[in-house]
C-alpha cells in the first residue's frame, strides 16, 4: 500500500500468475519489456493454457525483441505493440573492468580462450576434448567461469580429479599467475561474482556456456561488446535470432560440438588476423542492432500517456 505505480514493467520472460492477477486487481497496468518465449518455453506455456492465456493476454502491453518472439508470444494471447529488438545490444561492459583486464593480460605470455558461464555437464566435456589438442591445448591459458557460484568448488573438484593443476580467481593477489608462477598451471577458474568483463577482456576467444549441452546458451551479445570473438555450441534456442546474425556477421562462429569448439577457438586466439577480423565484424554488428533501450522507452512514455 505503500507505493501506488502508475504502470509495470516486466522483463523478458518474467511472467507470472500471481503478479499479474494482483496487478490487475489493484489496477495497475503491466506491460512486457525486451520480450522473449522460445518454441520450448512456449510448448509449456501451451500445456496450462488455461493459466497462461489469460495471464498474458491481462498485459497492458508487449514489446519482443524478435518477429518469431511476437508470433509465439501471440499465441498466448499476448497485446504486442512492436518489435523493438534486444536491449542487452545497448548494455556497455564495465570500464573499469576492463582496464583491469587489459594491464593484466599485458604480463600473459599466452592467449587466454575462456569457457563462459559454463552449465553442469560442460566441464565434464571440456576435460576429454583438452586432451585430444595434445600440445597445441598447451598454446593457450585456459579459463573456466562456472554460471552459477554454488557450482565452484564443484568445477575446482572436477577439473582437479581431471588431473588439471587449477588456480582460482579468489586465491589471486593483484592478477593472475604469470611468469615462471603460471608454467605449471593448466587452468584458471573464475569463481567470483560480477566479473564477467574482466573475464572477456582477458580472453582472446570464449566457447560459450549453455551452448554445448542442450539448455539453450547464455548472452553472447556481452562478449562481443568487450571485443571477445565467441564460438557457439548447437543449442543456442535462448538466444536464437542473435546467435544467428552472430555467425552470418562473422562476430561469431558456430561448432557441432565441445571438441570442434575448442579447436576454433585455439585457432582464433591464436591468430591475429583472423581474431581482428572478428573483433571489427563483433563491432559492426553490435553498432547494427543498438537502439532497443531507446525505443523502449519511449514505447513506456507513450502507454503512460495513453493510461492518463
Amino acid at each position: 500500500q505503500q507505493f501506488r505505480p502508475a504502470v509495470g514493467v516486466l522483463m523478458e520472460t518474467e511472467v507470472w500468475p500471481n503478479l499479474v492477477a494482483i496487478c490487475r486487481e489493484e489496477g495497475v497496468p503491466l506491460a512486457l519489456a525486451n520480450a522473449r518465449l522460445s518454441d520450448k518455453s512456449l510448448g509449456q506455456a501451451l500445456r496450462v493454457a488455461p493459466l497462461a492465456r489469460p495471464t498474458y493476454a491481462a498485459l497492458a502491453a508487449a514489446w519482443a525483441q524478435t518477429e518469431d518472439d511476437a508470433r509465439r508470444l501471440r499465441l498466448l494471447g499476448a497485446p504486442v505493440r512492436g518489435v523493438l529488438g534486444n536491449l542487452k545490444f545497448d548494455a556497455r561492459p564495465d570500464a573499469a573492468l576492463l582496464e583491469r583486464a587489459r594491464q593484466w593480460k599485458s604480463g600473459l605470455s599466452r592467449p587466454v580462450v575462456l569457457l563462459a558461464s559454463s552449465r553442469e555437464g560442460e566441464e565434464a566435456m571440456l576435460l576429454p576434448a583438452l586432451r585430444t589438442l595434445g600440445p597445441a591445448g598447451r598454446a593457450v591459458q585456459w579459463l573456466v567461469v562456472p554460471r552459477h557460484p554454488q557450482r565452484f568448488d564443484e568445477v575446482a573438484a572436477l577439473l582437479a580429479g581431471g588431473g588439471l593443476h587449477v588456480s582460482r580467481r579468489s586465491q589471486w593477489v593483484g592478477g593472475p599467475p604469470c611468469g615462471a608462477a603460471a608454467d605449471d598451471i593448466d587452468i584458471w577458474l573464475g569463481d567470483s561474482l560480477g566479473e564477467m568483463a574482466l573475464y572477456y577482456g582477458l580472453a582472446d576467444a570464449t566457447l560459450m556456456g549453455g551452448s554445448f549441452a542442450p539448455l539453450g546458451g547464455q548472452n553472447l551479445i556481452e562478449a562481443l561488446a568487450c571485443d571477445c570473438p565467441v564460438v557457439l555450441g548447437p543449442h543456442t534456442f535462448n538466444f536464437s535470432e542473435a546467435s544467428d546474425l552472430a555467425c552470418e556477421a562473422g562476430a561469431a562462429l558456430r561448432a557441432p560440438d565441445m571438441e570442434h569448439g575448442l579447436r576454433l577457438a585455439v585457432d582464433l586466439a591464436g591468430d591475429r588476423q583472423s581474431h581482428a577480423h572478428a573483433v571489427a565484424q563483433a563491432r559492426g554488428f553490435l553498432d547494427q542492432h543498438r537502439g532497443a533501450a531507446q525505443a523502449t522507452a519511449q514505447a513506456v512514455a507513450g502507454l503512460l500517456q495513453s493510461l492518463a
